[in-house]
Protein backbone atom coordinates (compact mmCIF):
# COMPACT_ATOMS: atom_id res chain seq x y z
CA UNK A 1 0.00 0.00 0.00
CA UNK A 2 2.87 2.35 0.89
CA UNK A 3 4.44 1.41 -2.56
CA UNK A 4 1.33 2.24 -4.33
CA UNK A 5 1.02 5.40 -2.39
CA UNK A 6 4.60 6.85 -2.91
CA UNK A 7 4.74 6.05 -6.07
CA UNK A 8 1.60 8.20 -6.39
CA UNK A 9 3.08 11.22 -4.88
CA UNK A 10 6.95 10.33 -6.99
CA UNK A 11 4.37 10.72 -10.34
CA UNK A 12 2.94 14.01 -8.75
CA UNK A 13 6.61 15.38 -8.53
CA UNK A 14 7.78 14.88 -11.92
CA UNK A 15 4.98 15.89 -13.30
CA UNK A 16 4.81 19.57 -11.50
CA UNK A 17 7.76 21.52 -11.19
CA UNK A 18 6.44 23.63 -7.83
CA UNK A 19 6.49 20.47 -6.05
CA UNK A 20 9.61 20.29 -3.55
CA UNK A 21 9.58 17.12 -1.83
CA UNK A 22 7.18 13.78 -0.85
CA UNK A 23 6.18 15.72 2.62
CA UNK A 24 5.04 18.97 0.69
CA UNK A 25 2.76 16.56 -1.46
CA UNK A 26 1.28 14.19 1.22
CA UNK A 27 0.13 17.60 2.83
CA UNK A 28 -0.35 20.27 0.51
CA UNK A 29 -1.86 18.84 -2.67
CA UNK A 30 -5.78 18.81 -2.21
CA UNK A 31 -5.80 16.79 -5.63
CA UNK A 32 -4.11 14.43 -4.06
CA UNK A 33 -6.35 14.19 -1.32
CA UNK A 34 -9.45 14.14 -3.22
CA UNK A 35 -7.82 11.05 -4.87
CA UNK A 36 -7.76 9.14 -1.70
CA UNK A 37 -11.03 9.96 -0.26
CA UNK A 38 -11.96 9.05 -3.53
CA UNK A 39 -10.31 5.66 -3.03
CA UNK A 40 -12.53 5.12 0.03
CA UNK A 41 -16.25 6.55 -1.25
CA UNK A 42 -15.28 4.16 -4.46
CA UNK A 43 -15.11 1.29 -2.53
CA UNK A 44 -18.08 1.76 -0.14
CA UNK A 45 -20.07 2.43 -3.29
CA UNK A 46 -19.15 -1.14 -4.34
CA UNK A 47 -20.62 -2.26 -1.02
CA UNK A 48 -23.64 -0.77 -1.89
CA UNK A 49 -23.48 1.64 0.72
CA UNK A 50 -24.60 4.76 -1.86
CA UNK A 51 -25.85 7.53 0.84
CA UNK A 52 -22.09 6.89 3.18
CA UNK A 53 -20.57 7.27 -0.57
CA UNK A 54 -22.04 10.20 -1.42
CA UNK A 55 -21.95 11.51 2.08
CA UNK A 56 -18.00 10.60 1.58
CA UNK A 57 -17.79 12.32 -1.82
CA UNK A 58 -19.13 15.82 -0.24
CA UNK A 59 -16.57 15.86 2.43
CA UNK A 60 -13.79 15.54 0.17
CA UNK A 61 -15.56 18.50 -2.23
CA UNK A 62 -15.86 20.49 1.21
CA UNK A 63 -12.43 19.79 1.75
CA UNK A 64 -10.85 20.07 -1.51
CA UNK A 65 -13.59 22.14 -3.91
CA UNK A 66 -12.96 18.94 -6.11
CA UNK A 67 -16.09 17.11 -7.12
CA UNK A 68 -15.83 13.36 -7.46
CA UNK A 69 -19.30 10.72 -7.93
CA UNK A 70 -18.04 7.32 -5.87
CA UNK A 71 -18.76 5.61 -8.79
CA UNK A 72 -16.50 7.06 -11.42
CA UNK A 73 -13.62 4.77 -11.64
CA UNK A 74 -9.47 6.29 -11.25
CA UNK A 75 -6.60 4.77 -12.40
CA UNK A 76 -3.32 4.67 -10.47
CA UNK A 77 -0.91 8.06 -10.37
CA UNK A 78 -3.84 10.50 -11.43
CA UNK A 79 -3.22 13.80 -10.85
CA UNK A 80 -5.83 16.31 -9.93
CA UNK A 81 -3.22 19.53 -10.34
CA UNK A 82 -4.73 22.49 -8.64
CA UNK A 83 -8.02 20.85 -8.78
CA UNK A 84 -10.14 23.59 -7.60
CA UNK A 85 -13.74 23.36 -9.50
CA UNK A 86 -12.85 19.82 -11.11
CA UNK A 87 -16.06 17.64 -11.68
CA UNK A 88 -16.15 13.81 -12.72
CA UNK A 89 -19.26 12.18 -13.65
CA UNK A 90 -20.48 9.06 -11.95
CA UNK A 91 -19.90 6.94 -15.59
CA UNK A 92 -16.62 8.45 -16.22
CA UNK A 93 -13.44 6.16 -16.54
CA UNK A 94 -9.90 7.53 -16.04
CA UNK A 95 -6.93 5.51 -17.56
CA UNK A 96 -3.31 5.54 -15.36
CA UNK A 97 -1.25 8.93 -15.36
CA UNK A 98 -3.92 11.39 -16.24
CA UNK A 99 -3.03 14.46 -15.94
CA UNK A 100 -6.34 17.04 -14.79
CA UNK A 101 -5.94 21.05 -14.36
CA UNK A 102 -8.47 23.24 -12.41
CA UNK A 103 -11.82 23.64 -13.51
CA UNK A 104 -12.27 20.63 -15.87
CA UNK A 105 -15.39 18.82 -16.01
CA UNK A 106 -16.10 15.56 -16.97
CA UNK A 107 -19.55 15.01 -17.89
CA UNK A 108 -22.66 13.69 -19.51
CA UNK A 109 -25.26 14.71 -22.14
CA UNK A 110 -27.54 11.78 -21.58
CA UNK A 111 -30.34 11.82 -18.88
CA UNK A 112 -30.96 8.29 -19.21
CA UNK A 113 -30.03 6.02 -15.92
CA UNK A 114 -27.88 3.34 -16.22
CA UNK A 115 -25.94 4.15 -19.86
CA UNK A 116 -22.63 5.30 -20.31
CA UNK A 117 -23.34 9.65 -20.08
CA UNK A 118 -19.44 10.31 -19.32
CA UNK A 119 -16.29 9.66 -20.96
CA UNK A 120 -13.32 7.18 -20.53
CA UNK A 121 -9.82 8.95 -20.41
CA UNK A 122 -7.02 6.24 -21.71
CA UNK A 123 -3.87 6.21 -20.16
CA UNK A 124 -1.75 9.61 -20.12
CA UNK A 125 -4.06 11.91 -21.13
CA UNK A 126 -3.88 15.68 -20.00
CA UNK A 127 -7.07 17.89 -19.85
CA UNK A 128 -5.93 21.53 -19.59
CA UNK A 129 -7.80 24.06 -17.20
CA UNK A 130 -11.25 24.67 -17.95
CA UNK A 131 -11.88 22.09 -20.54
CA UNK A 132 -15.40 20.39 -20.61
CA UNK A 133 -15.63 16.83 -22.23
CA UNK A 134 -18.87 15.76 -22.42
CA UNK A 135 -20.80 12.55 -22.96
CA UNK A 136 -20.00 8.42 -23.07
CA UNK A 137 -16.93 8.72 -25.47
CA UNK A 138 -12.96 7.53 -25.32
CA UNK A 139 -10.43 9.48 -25.30
CA UNK A 140 -7.63 7.62 -26.61
CA UNK A 141 -4.21 7.16 -25.01
CA UNK A 142 -1.67 10.21 -24.85
CA UNK A 143 -4.29 12.21 -26.17
CA UNK A 144 -4.06 15.95 -24.97
CA UNK A 145 -7.34 18.22 -24.92
CA UNK A 146 -6.73 22.53 -24.68
CA UNK A 147 -7.71 24.99 -21.83
CA UNK A 148 -11.34 25.86 -22.60
CA UNK A 149 -12.06 23.44 -25.40
CA UNK A 150 -15.36 21.82 -25.45
CA UNK A 151 -15.34 17.88 -26.55
CA UNK A 152 -17.97 16.39 -27.94
CA UNK A 153 -16.85 13.28 -29.55
CA UNK A 154 -13.84 10.58 -29.54
CA UNK A 155 -10.40 11.61 -29.86
CA UNK A 156 -7.87 9.39 -30.88
CA UNK A 157 -4.50 8.33 -28.93
CA UNK A 158 -1.77 10.70 -29.46
CA UNK A 159 -4.27 13.55 -30.82
CA UNK A 160 -4.59 17.26 -29.58
CA UNK A 161 -8.14 18.68 -29.44
CA UNK A 162 -8.98 22.39 -28.93
CA UNK A 163 -11.36 24.80 -29.51
CA UNK A 164 -15.16 25.28 -29.28
CA UNK A 165 -16.31 22.19 -30.30
CA UNK A 166 -12.81 20.43 -30.11
CA UNK A 167 -11.12 20.29 -33.39
CA UNK A 168 -8.38 17.50 -33.97
CA UNK A 169 -4.68 19.14 -34.53
CA UNK A 170 -2.96 16.18 -35.10
CA UNK A 171 -3.99 12.88 -34.90
CA UNK A 172 -0.73 11.02 -35.92
CA UNK A 173 1.55 12.69 -33.11
CA UNK A 174 3.62 9.94 -31.83
CA UNK A 175 2.18 8.77 -28.01
CA UNK A 176 4.60 8.92 -25.64
CA UNK A 177 6.58 5.92 -24.59
CA UNK A 178 6.28 6.24 -20.85
CA UNK A 179 4.29 9.22 -19.31
CA UNK A 180 5.54 9.48 -16.22
CA UNK A 181 9.19 10.89 -18.03
CA UNK A 182 9.31 14.52 -17.91
CA UNK A 183 10.79 14.37 -21.03
CA UNK A 184 7.60 13.18 -22.16
CA UNK A 185 5.46 15.33 -20.24
CA UNK A 186 3.23 17.97 -22.14
CA UNK A 187 1.83 20.29 -19.31
CA UNK A 188 -1.32 22.20 -19.93
CA UNK A 189 -1.65 19.92 -23.15
CA UNK A 190 0.44 22.59 -25.02
CA UNK A 191 1.85 20.78 -28.03
CA UNK A 192 4.87 22.42 -29.68
CA UNK A 193 5.46 23.07 -33.58
CA UNK A 194 2.01 21.49 -33.94
CA UNK A 195 -0.18 23.88 -36.29
CA UNK A 196 -4.03 24.07 -36.08
CA UNK A 197 -5.33 23.13 -39.26
CA UNK A 198 -7.70 26.18 -39.11
CA UNK A 199 -4.79 28.74 -38.92
CA UNK A 200 -2.84 26.90 -41.86
CA UNK A 201 -6.04 27.48 -43.99
CA UNK A 202 -5.86 30.87 -42.90
CA UNK A 203 -2.25 31.40 -43.69
CA UNK A 204 -2.74 30.09 -47.08
CA UNK A 205 -5.17 32.49 -47.97
CA UNK A 206 -3.90 35.01 -46.63
CA UNK A 207 -1.06 34.25 -48.97
CA UNK A 208 -2.92 33.76 -51.79
CA UNK A 209 -4.59 37.16 -51.36
CA UNK A 210 -1.00 39.22 -51.24
CA UNK A 211 -0.21 36.94 -54.42
CA UNK A 212 -2.74 37.87 -56.38
CA UNK A 213 -2.24 41.79 -55.06
CA UNK A 214 1.16 41.58 -56.70
CA UNK A 215 0.01 40.12 -59.78
CA UNK A 216 -2.64 42.99 -59.99
CA UNK A 217 -0.12 45.75 -59.17
CA UNK A 218 2.01 44.98 -61.92
CA UNK A 219 -0.44 44.75 -64.53
CA UNK A 220 -1.54 48.29 -63.52
CA UNK A 221 1.60 48.88 -64.50
CA UNK A 222 1.99 47.48 -67.65
CA UNK A 223 -1.67 49.28 -68.61
CA UNK A 224 -0.19 52.60 -67.41
CA UNK A 225 2.43 52.02 -69.77
CA UNK A 226 0.28 50.74 -72.40
CA UNK A 227 -1.65 53.79 -72.25
CA UNK A 228 1.46 56.32 -72.44
CA UNK A 229 3.25 54.03 -75.84
CA UNK A 230 3.67 56.17 -79.03
CA UNK A 231 2.26 54.38 -81.92
CA UNK A 232 5.40 54.15 -84.02
CA UNK A 233 6.90 51.04 -85.05
CA UNK A 234 8.97 50.50 -81.92
CA UNK A 235 6.10 51.01 -79.93
CA UNK A 236 4.55 48.40 -81.43
CA UNK A 237 7.08 45.76 -80.63
CA UNK A 238 7.02 47.20 -77.21
CA UNK A 239 3.42 46.71 -77.04
CA UNK A 240 3.68 43.47 -78.23
CA UNK A 241 6.07 42.33 -75.75
CA UNK A 242 3.57 43.90 -72.95
CA UNK A 243 0.89 41.97 -74.11
CA UNK A 244 2.84 38.74 -74.02
CA UNK A 245 3.85 40.02 -70.80
CA UNK A 246 0.25 40.23 -69.67
CA UNK A 247 -0.97 36.75 -71.01
CA UNK A 248 1.98 35.29 -69.30
CA UNK A 249 0.56 36.80 -65.74
CA UNK A 250 -2.72 35.24 -67.05
CA UNK A 251 -1.81 32.06 -67.28
CA UNK A 252 0.12 31.57 -63.37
Amino acid sequence: MFNSLFDHVDSIIVRDPAARNRLEVITCYPGLHAVWLHRVSHFLWGLGLKWIARLMSMFARFLTGIEIHPGAKIGRRVFLDHGLGIVIGETTEIGDDCTIYQGVTLGGTSLYKGVKRHPTLGKGVVVSAGAKVLGGFIVGDGARIGSNAVALKEIPPGATAVGIPARILHPDLPQSPDSKTKEYFSAYGVTPNVDDPVSMALKGLIDATIEQEAKIAALEKIIAKLSNTPTDNTGSSDTKRDLDAIKEWLKE
